[in-house]
């Protein structure tokens, strides 16, 4: 199972709007395991109602905000079980034969 954070935002001094989020997905299988890390940007709108204060706002609303904003939640989630797959069992290998 893929566990999604939040590493960090950046928002404006000026209205506390939130600019770009910073995110990692991390997936463990045993002893294996895989992470992604990226961004997601904001346009921040501080004139539209609804807009919710930098002090409300919580991991998953900020989460959701990026698969709308055109992260690729099923992309990247199913990248990191090929990933734990290649780990599990490789289709290449290194090294020399001395």
């Amino acid at each position: 199972m893929t566990t999604w954070t939040i590493a960090t935002l950046e928002r404006n001094t000026a209205d506390d709007l939130i600019i770009t989020a910073h995110w990692r997905a991390t997936d463990v299988d045993g002893d294996y395991s895989a992470s992604s890390y990226g961004t997601c940007s904001f346009t921040p709108e501080s004139d539209r109602s609804g807009v919710i204060p930098y002090a409300e706002l919580n991991e998953a609303m900020v989460l959701e905000w990026c698969w709308e904003s055109g992260v690729d939640k099923d992309a990247i989630e199913a990248s990191l079980a090929a990933n734990i797959n290649e780990q599990k069992n490789p289709t290449t290998v290194v090294g020399v034969p001395w």
